[in-house]
């Protein structure tokens, strides 16, 4: 291979791999953009920041595989308000990157893998409000990042990596309503890092690590963030022993009122050390959640702690290992006599024994949702219904096994100041006809049942309703307190009357088989203020479409408070997947039957107008005679091409005589006698030969019966060496239903005839203007060839015969 070939396959590489360069550079696109400028792009597969609208309101790139934010990835991005990048690879992003998005507030970079943190990529961000910088690879903050972030209010930063926190890392951060700090394996803290953030909201600290190894580091921390009105949260503990509480001394030194436990394993000695640190501290709240408990409940050892400031307990995804071991609760009367909130969900709960339930002297709420509480376990936790909770006003035990709605009912019939009640995601089929409820029920929630009919049961004192996601098809119920109904789920196909409701503000149908609703069936709602219909399957007919568009502009008393991208049209089929806010109708679509009858009565105007210009202008008449003529003239050649195969044909007359029906008394006894007959000889000699008589052509005697007429009139023609045309006003003024027989014949003058073949006889002066318009070939005729007028005076009869019989013998004398 030479050196030229070479450098040629050299130069076509390097080309091809510019190219596929070139190709490997362009950003891919998102599409998941929706009305309101919400870009999800998550779980997307991209590798690089994909290109979406330069309006974009909120941008999700979660769960992608990018691995670098370069410094034009965010171009053009000046309205972007969130940006969600969490769960990428991200190790590299330009210190320029997030410099245009000066209207952003929310920036999440958590789980990633960014081994250190540059303070040039917040510069820009004066609208930032909302940072999470969580679980990234990086062992310290550096240099103070949030200087220039005035308005930041929620922080998030740490991780497994995360070894040490110094005060000036925090240096600008003057105030937050929410912190969360996640340090399992911080070995560093500067006392007071975080001491200087005030007011300072919900704060959520992972301090695995440092509450087991560490004690003295934990309090630091704790001690910095405790504050009477500061939730506090406490994640990824393992508190087995006295020792792991020694850094909760430090928040109960400062009097904390709220703590909750998250992630936790606790023992009973855990517990009750627990208790007896929080004695006498005003905690108002104590919260658990998703733990587990190895224990069997024995804390009888802080009966005597002072916790009568507790007001609500809330534990929510509690495993109790050794839970058919767990003893009673009686001797927790100095727990359990005090919060008016219990809140115990999904804690695999099947029943609550009613002498606990006397314990709980003076519980408001009470929420046992997603246990497995039934029928007759539900019975026991309310004491048969015997009232026992005199002060309940808020029930809830939803997400449980019960099938009874008379049960339910008649337990807490006695509850005199149960204003809510929810016992939605339970197993009802039916709803019996009547039922007792207490007089002062004003919430009631029956949703995610299996009920394909409402009765009387409903009692008349509720004001919110909700009864989504069940079968219902109508609603027929008068219910004259009600202010707030909730129907989504179910198979309505319309709206419920709307004078069974007088008082309805709000009424949610979404996700029905709503074909449509109008203007009248709101106006049944006296005060009907929000709709919620969306997720239907609408008929986007034209008053549908133009009804639901005038409501979006805000014509109306009643608001749709969903959102618009979610009345989408189901039919007609062209426009089904359409946004109906998003849908132009044609003036045809809209008012079709009157479209339809403006285009009729016009093709009926057109058509009419079109027939009488047709009429007018005789065009009828000139199609029928081309058509005759051209068949004519086909049967012709037909005919002289047998001749000319044969022998030649002889002429059979001496003229075809083309009259009027009107005309004809004076053919028959004037022309064809003085014609016909023998005639002597005008010359005085012996030898002189008297002319032969003439031969005529007359339609009346010669045509052949059974013929088509045209056919008849061509062969006629064809056989004579003239055609005589008497010409009359008859002639040329007979009745349409003549035409086709009177007008034919000018057939002959087309250009083979010529015109030495016509003889003109003009029995009344027939001016040129008499004659019409469609007797073009006439007029060109009169005008080039001499014609005979036949005289008015008796005495030149004569020489008008002799004439004609002249113009009949040229050839003959030729």
């Amino acid at each position: 291979m030479g050196p030229v070939t070479r450098g040629f396959f050299t130069l076509l590489l390097s080309l091809c791999w510019a190219q596929k360069s070139d190709l490997g550079d362009e950003r891919p696109s998102c599409d998941g953009c929706d009305l309101q400028m919400s870009c999800n792009c998550a779980h997307g597969g991209f590798t690089r920041v994909p290109v979406v609208t330069g309006l974009a309101m909120t941008l999700d790139l979660s769960f992608n595989n990018i691995s670098e934010v370069t410094e034009d990835d965010l171009k053009g991005h000046k309205h972007l308000r969130a940006l969600n990048l969490h769960g990428n690879r991200i190790a590299m992003i330009h210190p320029s990157a997030f410099d245009p998005l000066w209207s952003l507030e929310n920036l999440d970079l958590s789980n990633n893998q960014l081994d250190a943190l540059n303070d040039k990529w917040f510069r820009k961000l004066k609208a930032l409000e909302r940072l999470n910088l969580l679980n990234n690879p990086y062992r310290c903050l550096g240099s103070p990042l949030f200087q220039n972030l005035v308005r930041l209010r929620g922080l998030q930063f740490g991780g497994p990596a995360l070894e040490e926190l110094k005060r000036a890392d925090m240096s600008g951060v003057t105030e937050l309503e929410e912190l969360k700090l996640s340090a399992n394996n911080m070995k560093r803290y500067e006392s007071g890092a975080l001491a200087d953030i005030w007011p300072l909201g919900r704060v959520t600290l992972s301090l695995h690590g440092p509450s087991l190894t560490d004690s003295a580091l934990a309090a630091a921390v704790l001690a910095d963030v405790s504050y009477p009105e500061t939730p506090l949260v406490l994640e990824d503990l393992q508190i087995t022993d006295k020792e792991s509480l020694q850094p909760l001394k430090e928040a109960a030194k400062r009097r904390i009122r709220r703590f909750t436990f998250r992630n936790v394993t606790t023992s009973d000695e855990a517990i009750t050390n627990f208790l007896m640190i929080m004695d006498g501290v005003p905690l108002t709240s104590l919260s658990v959640e998703d733990s587990t408990l190895v224990g069997v409940g024995r804390w009888e050892q802080a009966r005597k702690t002072d916790h009568r400031a507790v007001d609500e307990f809330f534990l929510r995804n509690m495993k109790v290992l050794n839970v058919y071991q767990f003893v009673a609760f009686l001797q927790l009367l100095f727990l359990l006599q005090y919060p008016r909130k219990v809140s115990v969900i999904n804690a695999q709960v099947f029943v609550t024994p009613c002498i606990t339930s006397h314990l709980l002297k003076n519980l408001q709420y009470f929420d046992l949702s997603d246990n497995l509480l039934t029928d007759l376990t539900l019975r026991e936790s309310l004491c048969q219904g015997d009232g026992t909770l005199k002060h309940l006003r808020v029930l809830n035990v939803s997400g449980n096994a019960l099938k009874s709605l008379s049960t339910v009912s008649h337990l807490v019939e006695k509850l005199s100041k149960l204003t809510h009640l929810d016992i939605s995601r339970n197993a009802y089929s039916s709803m019996p006809q009547h039922c007792s409820w207490p007089h002062t029920l004003r919430y009631l929630n029956i949703s995610g049942a299996k009920l394909s009919t409402v009765t009387q049961c409903l009692p008349k004192t509720l004001e919110v309703l909700d009864l989504s996601n069940n079968n219902l098809k109508s609603f027929l119920l008068f219910l004259p307190a009600l202010r707030e109904l909730y129907l989504s789920g179910n198979r309505f196909l319309r709206l419920p009357p709307g004078w069974l409701f007088p008082n309805l503000q709000t009424l949610t149908l979404q996700s029905n088989t709503l074909k449509r609703f109008n203007h009248s069936d709101l106006q049944s709602y006296e005060r009907l203020q929000s709709l919620q219909a969306g997720q239907n399957k609408f008929d986007c007919s034209c008053d549908f479409v133009n009804f639901l568009q005038s409501v979006f502009e805000g014509d109306g008393d009643v608001q749709l408070t969903d959102r618009e991208d979610s009345y989408v049209c189901d039919s007609p089929l062209y426009l089904q997947g359409e946004v109906v806010s998003q849908v132009s109708l044609s003036l045809y679509e809209c008012h079709r039957v009157l479209c339809v009858s403006v285009i009729c009565g016009v093709v009926l105007c057109v058509s009419t107008l079109v027939c009488v210009l047709l009429w007018r202008l005789h065009a009828i008449w000139y199609l029928k005679m081309t058509w005759a003529w051209l068949k004519a003239k086909r049967i012709s050649r037909k005919r002289q091409k047998r001749d000319r195969e044969g022998t030649e044909a002889l002429l059979s007359y001496d003229a075809f005589v083309s009259y009027s029906e009107s005309d004809a008394c004076w053919v028959e006894n004037l022309l064809v006698p003085e014609l016909e007959r023998t005639r002597e000889s005008s010359e005085d000699s012996m030898n002189a030969v008297s002319p032969r008589p003439l031969t005529l052509c007359l339609h009346k005697r010669d045509f052949l019966p059974g013929h088509w007429i045209m056919d008849n009139i061509m062969s006629a023609i064809e056989s004579s060496r003239r055609t005589i045309f008497i010409l009359s006003k008859n002639f040329v003024q007979s009745d349409w239903c003549r035409y086709e027989l009177d007008f034919s014949h000018f057939w002959l003058f087309d250009g083979n005839a010529g015109g030495e073949a016509a003889i003109l006889i003009l029995l009344e002066p027939l001016p040129k203007d008499n004659i019409p318009k469609r007797f073009y070939k006439l007029h060109k005729l009169m005008s080039s060839t001499t014609y005979l007028e036949w005289p008015q005076e008796e005495e030149k009869y004569g020489e008008f015969w002799e004439s004609l019989h002249k113009a009949l013998r040229i050839e003959e004398d030729d």
